[in-house]
């Protein structure tokens, strides 16, 4: 991916890494408290809004989104 700033998405529930594609090449960590968080290079809030929508569409729960 290109330039854009670093995301952490954490969702409830646990995702596979076969989700990876998906979320437009996010890694894919499964936490020890049941959640994933998607983490990686965003690169503009468009595709910040489109990789939402992706959470949204899987009726995964959104738990936080962090940029840093």
């Amino acid at each position: 991916m290109g330039e854009g700033d670093w995301y952490r998405i954490r969702v409830e529930g646990r995702l596979e890494p076969r989700w990876t594609s998906w979320f437009d090449g996010l890694e894919l960590t499964q936490e020890l408290d049941g959640t994933t968080t998607l983490e990686g290079q965003v690169a503009d809030q468009a595709a910040l809004h489109g990789l939402l929508a992706r959470v949204r569409d899987t009726g995964l729960t959104l738990v936080s989104v962090t940029r840093g």
